[in-house]
């Protein structure tokens, strides 16, 4: 039972056969709804039609009594209003038609109000079909009479039964025609996202560059398929960036460690040889480096996790002069602020965005560095540009890539982890701005966030 009960369930259904069930039974009810509607408006039709005849024929009588009190046979001037009668005050029949001749008075109501017909469907003995009476109080010479006219409704009857089964038949070859119809649309509607699901489903960690098929025609399925497309696409550009990186990674941190390694096994070779304290100091140079390395990943790690951060209002501006007073650098540097430069931001994270690019102008500076702050428009521009022998055109861009240090830099700085300005860019990222470098004349590093509002 509880298995049966679950397939029952539509939410277990597929959405072919919930779609198919949905439409049939609407289309169902619908034609349900028009079958009785027809059937009631053939039946009024037809009751209608004979309301009609019977108060002709029924006045035919009337006019008989009102001209002289009936008694006996009575004329039939409407061949289906065959059975009539004239009834007196007391209910005894004092004329009749040949059908109804020797039969007491039909059980009908009298009519309450004189010369107003009413109508009435009756059973009467010894007629097979129900019998459509028209009823009339009419004031004849010797009082008021009451005129029954009565049509047998043999045709209605008759195809009563034929005609209700075949409006049910034609609802229920309807709906299942309508159900076919909507489950084999709804199957090949979804088609295209079976093969896609296919496909997907083929596709492993191996084959990042494969693609779902775009069905040809322009509809939402097409648009999925798309979406899932260039999904893929974003996904192999992650798999790609994580696998340089994992591969960054291992190069970095293999030459610090191969090199305490060594020092450290060269030293042990010949203890009594060594200076020991030089040995020392070399090593914790080498892990100092290891240090700045992991430092650095774990802070890329949150930004490409988008670990959540807390923003507070942050004058740019105040903060640009902090940090390049904090300490004395190998070069000047000149700052100009403007004000009101206030932004949304994690000011720890600013805070090392703006250490980093103070640290690379600084290592790469002849002589001086000069950082302004000012509002442009809906942003704060922060531009940190030194003097020394710039940033070739086509390495612009690479500056920003994981463990990517130029040669001037390698020189000036072998402690450095090559990771500076790329966690610069993110930080800059992550607050929905953009860090890019420029400059002939030495190198400038501009950095665009938007101003709080």
């Amino acid at each position: 039972m509880p298995i049966l009960g679950k397939w029952l369930s539509p939410s277990c259904w597929s959405v072919r056969t919930r779609v198919t069930v949905a439409a049939t039974l609407i289309v169902g009810l619908l034609l349900t709804i028009g079958v009785i509607l027809l059937y009631q408006a053939v039946r009024h039709t037809v009751f209608e039609e004979l309301r009609t005849r019977g108060v002709l024929a029924v006045a035919d009588v009337a006019a008989i009594v009102r001209n002289g009190d009936p008694h006996g046979l009575l004329p039939v001037q409407d061949a289906d209003f065959s059975l009539l009668q004239v009834v007196d005050e007391r209910g005894d029949v004092i004329a009749a038609s040949d059908a109804l001749r020797g039969r007491p008075a039909l059980d009908v109501p009298v009519p309450p109000v004189p010369d107003r017909p009413v109508t009435q469907t009756v059973h009467v003995p010894g007629v097979a079909a129900d019998v459509f009476v028209v009823s009339q109080r009419v004031r004849g010479p010797s009082g008021l009479r009451t005129v029954h006219a009565g049509a047998p409704i043999t045709e209605l009857t008759r195809n009563k039964n034929f005609f209700v089964a075949a409006l049910a038949a034609t609802v229920l070859l309807a709906t299942a025609a309508v159900g076919w119809i909507v489950a084999s649309a709804v199957r090949r509607a979804l088609r295209p996202v079976r093969e896609m699901s296919g496909e997907l489903a083929d596709i492993t960690g191996g084959d990042t560059d494969r693609r779902v098929t775009v069905p040809d025609p322009v509809d939402e399925v097409s648009d999925l398929a798309k979406s899932v497309n260039v999904t893929l696409g974003r996904l192999e550009d992650v798999l790609i960036r994580q696998r340089g990186f994992v591969a960054d990674v291992s190069h970095e941190l293999r030459s610090p460690l191969a090199g305490l390694r060594a020092q450290l096994e060269v030293a042990l070779e010949h203890p009594e040889d060594e200076d020991w304290p030089t040995v020392a100091r070399m090593a914790l140079s080498d892990a100092d480096r290891l240090q700045g390395i992991v430092t650095d990943l774990l802070i890329l790690a949150k930004l490409g996790a988008g670990v959540h951060a807390e923003r507070e209002r942050v004058d740019l501006g105040a903060l640009v002069s902090a940090e390049a007073t904090r300490r004395v650098r190998r070069v000047p540097v000149e700052v100009e602020v403007g004000e009101d430069i206030v932004i949304l931001a994690d000011r720890d994270h600013m805070v090392r965005l703006l250490t980093n690019l103070l640290d690379n102008a600084e290592r790469h500076a002849a002589s001086r560095v000069r950082v302004t702050a000012a509002a442009q428009e809906r942003d704060a521009v922060v531009v940190v540009a030194d003097d020394g022998s710039g940033i070739p055109p086509e390495e612009r861009e690479r500056v920003f890539w994981r463990f990517h240090r130029l040669a001037e830099g390698r020189r000036r700085d072998r402690g450095g982890t090559g990771l500076g300005l790329t966690i610069s860019r993110d930080i800059a990222q992550a607050h929905g701005g953009t860090l890019v470098a420029a400059g002939d004349d030495g190198a400038r590093l501009i950095l665009r966030v938007p101003l709080a509002p």
